[in-house]
């Protein structure tokens, strides 16, 4: 039994409450923007002569008056600074509700369309390769287990948690740079890479419930299926699930070759090591990495913008 490190989850989970900060930033900007001006001062004044005697009698009656009823100049415009708090609140709650609400209907819209997926006739090949390859490699699993050795584990995943927070922290400050320096290319890649782990998490969380996969070092060793209640289960694999989903959207925003070569390097490091430190059979990373693929190549697909990638304006939904 080899210690394991579920060190995703925590990462997961901060990523999935940072999908609304973007947002949430430009729409506080733009309630500010939006409110009335502050009105011009009301010249309601009386002038005493600069010469001779001063007759209290040539006042009009209804300064007086006014202040009798413990009227004010801003509370007589209607327009004055007074309102201005209650406007400001109300603006940032309906801003936020709504940004709310367009992030849920969005997300549920992606999963909609992601669940249809591979009962479209366009993807039925792609279904094929998938499904054949993770059948291959079940019937395969056992006999590739006992080659690969129990030395160095603990370099493994060493070297798996290193390349999928460079990835990440690599991916998080592209964000970052798009929000603080106004770079739009930038922002939609941060903001489409939350929305991607989102939408990989709740595809991803069923799949390991219903899975319930023991890991090569559980049980009898035969991996076998329907014997866990949670999600912390060996099909199908996280690591490569969500590594390969990032490297789809951030190759598909920027379609350099060396941009791709990276991440899906970064990607396929993560996978590759989390199996060598015996943490999930073959067949587990190799749907994990279709299906990352294919979640992420949806996402850019549906929302990218057509004026920042080139990728958006060809839609083809592959690797590269």
């Amino acid at each position: 039994m080899y210690p394991r490190r579920n060190d995703i989850y925590p990462i997961l989970l901060l990523l999935f409450a940072g999908t609304l900060f973007p947002d949430n930033a430009r729409c506080q900007t733009e309630s500010f923007e939006a409110l009335p001006s502050l009105p011009s001062p009301v010249e309601d004044t009386f002038q005493i002569p600069a010469g001779g005697s001063f007759d209290i009698t040539t006042l009009h009656p209804e300064i007086f008056g006014r202040d009798a009823r413990g009227e004010d100049s801003a509370g007589q415009d209607a327009t004055g600074s007074s309102p201005q708090p209650q406007i400001q609140i109300q603006t940032q709650a309906s801003d936020h509700q709504g940004l709310v609400m367009r992030s849920v209907k969005r997300t549920l819209e992606d999963q909609k369309e992601l669940y249809r997926a591979p009962f479209k006739i366009s993807n039925l090949k792609w279904d094929a390769l998938v499904l054949g390859g993770t059948a291959a490699l079940l019937a395969s699993d056992r006999h590739i287990e006992t080659h690969i050795g129990t030395a160095h584990f603990t370099f493994y995943q060493a070297t798996s948690d290193v390349a999928i927070a460079g990835l990440g922290a690599t991916l998080g400050g592209l964000w970052i740079s798009g929000i603080k320096g106004d770079h739009p290319h930038a922002k939609e890649t941060g903001v489409l890479e939350l929305e991607t782990l989102v939408n990989t998490f709740l595809i991803y969380t069923p799949m390991q419930l219903l899975a319930a996969r023991q890991r090569p070092d559980e049980g009898n060793g035969n991996g076998d299926f329907w014997k866990h209640h949670n999600i912390n289960t060996s099909f199908p694999g996280g690591h490569a699930m969500f590594t390969f989903a990032m490297a789809t959207v951030v190759s598909h925003e920027y379609p350099q070759k060396w941009v791709q070569a990276l991440a899906y390097s970064a990607a396929t490091i993560v996978t590759v090591t989390r199996f060598m430190a015996r943490d999930h059979w073959s067949s587990d990373m190799f749907a994990g990495a279709a299906l990352g693929i294919g979640i992420g190549a949806h996402v850019f697909h549906a929302h990218c913008n057509p004026d920042l990638s080139d990728s958006c304006k060809h839609h083809v939904r592959w690797i590269f």
